[in-house]
């Protein structure tokens, strides 16, 4: 494979390929094989971001991973790396295409199904159809085991969830996931990759599954639902989200889902001292291992903590989200995380969003609060989503008006 660096200045999803720039360099976005890192490419890509990046990793809300401070020379040798790694795919169209989310306890929990052959099917039926580069550069697919700690209510432009021996198949729209039918686990990632292709031919430019429109979605929606059949009960349970030891696997979490090249090095040590293989990432941002037993879970959870991790679920900064903010991001004109670790020592206990621009990078969802940076200022915004219209404007420096949330 011929590797250079093909650096777009402007983008929605940076891979290792086609990095993107941002306020401290070049991002790389590296995506896992199944939703995991094993523990020495978990190593070798912390080595990588300290050698040819900043040392900066970011866990993102598709469950990826992000190598920052990179430059158009440094960025040759991380490709290299990531090749050896076996982390790179054939070209950037592939790799773009490359966007599964994967239920992080998938294959550890004896409680749900292991749908890691449904994922890996479904990237080799993506990376053979050329049909297919035409998406949008976000399109996403999520497949999910039916277990507690599940990912199902994550967005996604097409979802699969285990059903006992079946797998639903969903529609992203507006409103949340509309669960289509179901089909078997055999059929399930070419029953995906069938609607994407009937997607690519009804989509307006740029637009994504609940852009559709009523008529449009009318229409993939009955070709998609062409071969399966009822959708069983339980498809819209809601979700559990693990921070601590649950059934020998434990969560931590990266505050604002920022990891330093030093703290993934340390924590891939610790989980290969408690016997787990690999390292699962989820769409919150937080990391999940497999350990031998109790007491080894527990040792994890006493390390973590002490690299800087959050092992509680009770941590205030788990409510607040928070993207890199000034001076990482060119779009940010504030200093996003500063206010964020002030706003989680402060009385307030509803959800919080901190971000840098209107895009909201951080967070879709609504937030209790939502600060929005503008121009040096923040856009406040009450139960709702950062672009809904403010209530007020505040300066940064303007702490006193910025934790009166009540």
């Amino acid at each position: 494979m011929s590797m250079a660096a093909a650096v777009d200045v402007k983008g929605w999803c940076p891979g290792v390929l086609r990095p993107m720039q941002s306020g401290d360099g070049l991002i790389a976005r590296v995506r896992p094989w199944c939703g995991a890192f094993g523990l020495d490419e978990a190593r070798g890509l912390a080595d990588t971001a300290q050698r040819f990046g900043n040392g900066h990793i970011d866990l993102t809300r598709r469950a990826n991973l992000q190598i920052r401070g990179l430059s158009e020379t440094s960025v040759l040798g991380l490709q290299d790396a990531m090749e050896r790694l076996g982390l790179v795919d054939r070209d950037a169209e592939v790799e773009a295409g490359r966007n599964i989310m994967v239920s992080p306890l998938t294959g550890l929990d004896p409680a749900e199904v292991d749908v890691r052959p449904v994922a890996r099917t479904l990237a080799s039926l993506l990376a053979r159809d050329a049909a297919l580069y035409d998406l949008p550069s976000k399109f996403g697919f999520l497949v999910d085991g039916g277990g507690t700690v599940s990912i199902a209510q994550e967005r996604a432009d097409i979802s699969l969830k285990a059903l006992g021996q079946t797998m639903a198949v969903g529609l992203d729209t507006p409103a949340g996931t509309d669960w289509i039918g179901s089909t078997s686990f055999d059929d399930a990632a070419r029953a995906a990759v069938a609607i994407a292709r009937a997607f690519v031919g009804l989509a307006r430019e740029g637009g994504r599954v609940r852009d559709l429109g009523e008529e449009r979605f009318g229409q993939l929606r009955a070709v998609a639902r062409k071969g399966l059949g009822p959708v069983g009960d339980g498809v819209s349970s809601k979700p559990k989200r693990l921070i601590g030891v649950g059934r020998l696997v434990v969560g931590v979490a990266a505050p604002f889902g920022r990891l330093e090249a030093p703290q993934l090095h340390r924590f891939a040590a610790l989980a290969e001292e408690v016997g787990a293989t690999d390292i699962r990432l989820s769409p919150w941002r937080a990391l999940y291992v497999g350990a031998r037993d109790d007491a080894a879970a527990q040792a994890l959870m006493k390390g973590a903590h002490e690299i800087g991790l959050i092992v509680e679920a009770s941590d205030p900064i788990l409510r607040i989200d928070a993207c890199p903010g000034a001076p990482a991001c060119r779009s940010s004109s504030v200093d996003t995380r500063r206010i964020a670790r002030r706003l989680a020592a402060s009385a307030f206990t509803g959800s919080v969003h901190v971000s840098g621009c209107a895009k909201g990078c951080a967070r879709s969802a609504p937030a209790a609060l939502v600060l929005v940076g503008e121009q040096g200022r923040y856009n406040v915004i009450r139960n709702g989503t950062t672009r809904d219209v403010p209530e007020r404007s505040v300066a940064a420096e303007e702490a006193g008006a910025l934790l009166d949330v009540r």
